[in-house]
């Protein structure tokens, strides 16, 4: 029997990557990381606002949900303390906030009902406005000199809506809370204007 033979046929080699071929890569991946850690790094900051944000205005609107389930009057506040309880005070640019039942006659046991943590991704993020806000069972904000929190006071903005504005070193998208007297709050971006074409812009 004849056995066939393939003459011409191609011959396959197996070459792995060679030494400068090895570093070209590297060289070009680190010279590629170098360029997005810049980018990376700026979202990340603007996505720390945006957590804080929305941390705060969870609160805010727990708060005023609260109020009118409980039909009677609760206080919304930053503080620094790292417990829930109803000794915790109140602190201008606080990392965590807390809701509280502000008490109907004097002496009358409250209840801290939530406390939220901003802490965790809070680093770096500033939040300037209100330490305290009030609503009443209706659920609209109200003006109270002793809530019952220590270091906490609640007044009425003039313009009508407080303001919280959100923003972090280097970063490019601050945002604002804005809370109505008729307790609606929502989040906005102070760079846009509110219309049409940017629902997600702030009031002019």
């Amino acid at each position: 029997m004849l056995s066939r033979r393939h003459h011409g046929a191609p011959r396959h080699s197996h070459r792995g990557l060679t030494l400068v071929e090895l570093v070209v890569a590297i060289a070009l991946l680190g010279l590629l990381l170098g360029l997005a850690a810049p980018s990376f790094s700026l979202w990340t900051r603007n996505a720390k606002v945006r957590t804080v944000s929305e941390s705060l205005l969870a609160g805010v609107r727990l708060a005023q949900t609260e109020a009118v389930r409980r039909n009677r009057q609760v206080v919304l506040f930053l503080t620094t303390s790292t417990t829930c309880s109803n000794a915790i005070t109140a602190s201008a640019n606080g990392a965590y906030w807390a809701v509280r039942t502000v008490g109907l006659t004097a002496g009358e046991a409250v209840e801290t009902v939530q406390c939220g943590a901003l802490a965790d991704s809070a680093q770096g993020v500033t939040i300037t406005g209100p330490t305290t806000l009030c609503f009443s069972s209706m659920g609209r904000q109200v003006a109270n000199a002793d809530p019952g929190v220590g270091g906490a006071a609640c007044t009425l903005a003039a313009a009508g809506i407080s303001t919280y504005d959100l923003a972090t070193v280097l970063g490019d998208r601050p945002l604002r809370v804005l809370v109505s007297l008729s307790g609606q709050a929502r989040m906005c971006d102070p760079a846009r204007v509110l219309s049409a074409a940017n629902p997600d812009g702030c009031p002019a």
